[in-house]
């Protein structure tokens, strides 16, 4: 399969001599939904834009869908939709306008733009204010618009800067939602983030830059697994026990319907077989921790 990003000793340093980016190596199947993870100041924001164009690079290689960027310049930008972190679009614009003109920057016809423009404002519940001033927009509805011009010429691959930064629980869920469509229709997706349950839920693969490197480049699946210990909190059906009887993992009961229990080797529905056998029926599971926060805080602490 043909690789949607190929990036091979990659380097970037700036005027100031700081290096940003020190022979980084990457690579990015076709159809992916990757997560580039890193702390603030750790080289994603540069990266991304060396592959989006808006930065030169000070050496290496970056390819796209199979085509080098520094021979076919254009046909590169044209394959990538990026949704940068800061909203950069002109406040007093409508917000249809926004789209049809990011769309003529790729050469696309306004009977075109108009008709891709009035699919992704409906797909994002902003039709109704097609004509409304831009600023005019809610923190969420703004992201939502920024996400749509990125869409709007069509791209294969979608770069996504902290896209939910800001916005509440449910337009983040429905964000989620519609770029899983996406992927599921074939769009490369790359995502970075601090919201570490974000990239836990939506990225199959995973690569960690600390300090302009890539400390660790592997699947969301395998990187998990790392995680020896589990931590859960359950809630029962019924009221629980004043005691709690003994058994061969850690319990602690928080309050009359919820206990927490930490497990190393059981699995999750060993621990409910062994509360079920002692009349402790749970009706609902939840972690108590961001398995994905934990191993990101001992890897990079490590790479320290």
């Amino acid at each position: 399969m043909l690789e949607a990003l190929s990036i091979s000793n990659l380097t970037k340093t700036y005027a100031n001599n700081i290096q940003a980016l020190s022979s980084v190596n990457l690579s990015i199947k076709q159809g992916d939904f990757f997560a580039l993870l890193g702390s603030n100041g750790a080289g994603k924001t540069t990266m991304i834009g060396i592959i989006c164009s808006l930065l030169n690079k000070s050496s290496g290689e970056v390819q796209v869908l199979g085509k080098d960027q520094s021979k076919y310049l254009n046909d590169v930008k044209r394959l990538i939709g990026l949704m940068p972190q800061e909203f950069n679009f002109n406040p007093f614009e409508p917000i249809e306008e926004i789209l049809i003109n990011q769309a003529g920057y790729y050469g696309i016809d306004r009977p075109h733009a108009k008709a891709q423009a009035e699919i992704l404002l409906k797909r994002m519940e902003l039709w109704e204010k097609r004509s409304d001033m831009a600023k005019s927009l809610s923190g969420g509805m703004k992201r939502r618009l920024m996400l749509a011009r990125a869409l709007i010429h069509q791209p294969k691959i979608l770069i996504l800067d902290e896209p939910s930064a800001g916005v509440d629980v449910e337009i983040r869920r429905s964000m989620w939602n519609f770029l899983r469509e996406l992927n599921a229709q074939g769009m490369t997706i790359i995502l970075t983030t601090h919201y570490l349950e974000e990239a836990e839920s939506l990225c199959r693969n995973i690569a960690i830059l600390d300090k302009g490197k890539i400390i660790e480049q592997t699947s969301m699946k395998k990187l998990l697994a790392r995680v020896s210990q589990q931590t859960l909190i359950l809630e029962s059906v019924q009221p629980l026990p004043e005691t709690l009887p003994e058994f061969g993992f850690k319990i602690e009961q928080l309050d009359t319907h919820s206990i927490q229990v930490i497990l190393e080797h059981e699995s999750i529905s060993q621990a409910l077989s062994a509360l079920s056998a002692q009349s402790i029926e749970i009706e609902h599971v939840r972690s108590a921790q961001n398995r994905l926060e934990t191993l990101f805080l001992r890897l990079t602490s490590k790479a320290n």
